[in-house]
């Protein structure tokens, strides 16, 4: 069979797979997307923040995701522990940050539809479905056979291929990962009380308890666990995990109603030695994996994408080779360590019994509280990184200029 040549590959049909075949297509190069129909099984949600949401929408996707999605107008972050030192509760509003909300919460089964119906149609996209069984790298191109037996190559393999990457394996990038012990229970509920579009993230010993808010009367939830106790939770009827889910949240949105079955998701670390080599770029969760903690899974793998879209296109001849591969390693790097960083550190502080881990996690969250400027940066840096020290920088500028009608 005749080897089809592109000049891009993407590997994965997963959001950031599917956002990634619109980017690179928009830029004018000619994409092969491979991979399985979207799933429309995940009964998870994302909450895209309005960066990423600005990005997608240059993509021509904002109508889709303003007719699913869910505004975000405010995050909590409650403690919700019974240890000797408690954090104070912290709350975020977009207001502050001049933005209606921060973004929009989306069920993942709509988000994947409405953006595998935008990749098959978008010109420049070629799909094909299916996995593919082997990679062969080379010095100018990487070739793919795939399951039905067509043979394709690119000069830049694109791996959104998930966690366990078979793109990242032959590019022969190791990676360091490690389970956490912890489960996500994932659901939906209705409830009697409005949300009012704001998202609490009740901080327990096991993990974060996130309520995020959905069209109407409902939220869904992710409910972090130590994964002896998954099965336990997973094995009671609806009308019973309704009465442990409302009285988590201590009854904040009235009589809680599970809509759905419950899904489990293992829960893991992952960061890769590099982010790239061999003329494959990791994006997504082949590049990083950490706890959902603070919205940053999908947001960061958009932010992938754009990085490497604007690598790819200062390097048009060849956007394969080691010198835009390296380009695409410096400016990820950065940005990947600090969120998964922080991250895991707020994860494993809210594991530890240790009372020096209690008053630094109590110090942050009362500095975070009771200083508005550091709020700010807080809120700014958590949306795009970068933009923290801005918008400090901005608070100063004002403050002077106020001072000097004065």
């Amino acid at each position: 069979m005749e080897r089809v040549e592109y000049d891009v590959l993407i590997a994965g049909t997963g959001p950031v797979g599917l956002i990634a075949a619109l980017a690179v297509a928009d830029a004018g190069f000619r994409t092969a997307l491979v991979g399985p129909k979207a799933s429309t099984s995940d009964g998870r949600t994302t909450a895209i923040m309005d960066p990423a949401l600005r990005y997608l929408d240059a993509l021509l996707l904002g109508p889709v995701l303003a007719q699913h999605g869910e505004p975000l107008k405010t995050m909590r972050i409650v403690d919700a522990t019974s240890r000797l030192v408690r954090s104070p509760t912290v709350t975020f509003r977009a207001p502050e940050i001049d933005l209606p909300a921060f973004g929009l919460n989306i069920a993942n089964r709509e988000l994947n539809t409405a953006l595998e119906s935008a990749a098959v149609a978008r010109p420049g996209v070629v799909r094909y479905e299916g996995l593919v069984e082997r990679w062969e790298t080379g010095e100018h191109l990487v070739g793919a056979v795939l399951s039905d037996g067509s043979e394709l190559s690119a000069r830049l393999v694109v791996a959104a291929d998930g966690r366990s990457s078979p793109a990242r394996l032959a590019a022969g990038i190791e990676v360091d990962a490690r389970p956490t012990g912890q489960t996500a229970i994932v659901l939906a509920f209705s409830h009697t009380r409005p949300h009012s579009g704001m998202s609490t993230e009740f901080h327990t010993e096991s993990g974060p308890f996130t309520q995020v808010p959905l069209a109407g009367d409902r939220s869904s939830l992710v409910w972090v666990v130590k994964s002896q106790d998954a099965a336990e939770l997973l094995a009671l009827d609806r009308a019973e995990l309704a009465d442990r889910v409302e009285r988590q949240m201590r009854s904040m949105l009235g009589r809680v109603t599970v809509d759905v079955d419950p899904q489990a998701y293992p829960l893991s670390t992952s960061q890769p030695r590099r982010y790239a080599d061999r003329r494959i770029a990791l994006i997504g969760e082949a590049a990083h994996v950490f706890p959902p903690i603070g919205a940053q899974g999908l947001n960061l793998g958009i932010r992938d994408v754009e990085s490497l879209v604007s690598v790819a296109t200062r390097h048009r001849a060849d956007p394969g080779a080691s010198v835009a591969l390296a380009e695409y390693e410096v400016h990820r790097r950065p940005d990947v360590a600090m969120r998964a960083n922080a991250v895991n550190l707020l994860n494993r502080s809210l594991l530890s019994d240790l009372l020096p881990a209690q008053l630094a996690r109590s110090t942050v969250f009362e500095a975070l509280r009771a200083f508005s400027p550091l709020r700010t940066f807080f809120m700014h840096e958590g949306m795009r990184p970068g933009s923290g020290l801005r918008s400090m920088l901005s608070f100063r500028t004002r403050d002077r200029r106020a001072a000097d009608r004065t």
